[in-house]
């Protein structure tokens, strides 16, 4: 059986499909092409403190490259109890804590998930970043969890006149 040029590029993507399978905290994988090695991989994990909150990750993975793009989003929810003993765990500066980083280059850059607790909305933010700047910025993506409706929140002392 002699192979055309179409059926070559066929079996050859659906080899590197089957190389790029999704690994443990990896819940999706979308190709953007046949004609490129970049797909978008979709993370998740649960905060290690907070584990009443669930996010997910989508980010670049340039297969055959020695460098990722830096573009990523970042999407959390609550998904369990969130408890005021947790809220007392966490860091409260305003730099917050790094809970998630995963290598996205062989030089050093990362993708780090940074989470902040806002105390006077009582809002826990997560900061999805990449630690190289990429084309004059840093990109970055943004997502928040009010504690309003959970053992976390600490209802307002009345304000006094």
């Amino acid at each position: 059986m002699k192979l055309t040029k179409g059926k070559c590029l066929l079996v050859l993507a659906a080899a590197l499909v089957g190389l790029t399978g999704c690994g443990e905290e990896d819940v999706g994988d979308v190709s953007l092409g046949i004609f490129t090695f970049k797909d978008i991989k979709i993370n998740r994990f649960t905060d290690p403190v907070v584990t009443g909150v669930t996010c997910h990750v989508a980010s670049i993975e340039a297969n055959l490259s020695l460098s990722d793009p830096s573009n990523n989003s970042i999407e959390c929810h609550r998904t369990g109890p969130i408890t005021r003993q947790m809220i007392e765990a966490i860091d409260k500066s305003k730099s917050g804590e790094v809970i998630f980083k995963r290598s996205k280059s062989v030089l050093l850059k990362n993708m780090k998930i940074r989470r902040i607790y806002d105390a006077e909305s009582q809002t826990l933010l997560y900061v999805a970043y990449s630690t190289k700047e990429t084309s004059g910025s840093f990109h970055h993506s943004l997502s928040a969890i009010p504690l309003f409706g959970t053992d976390g929140y600490i209802k307002p002392l009345p304000k006094v006149q």
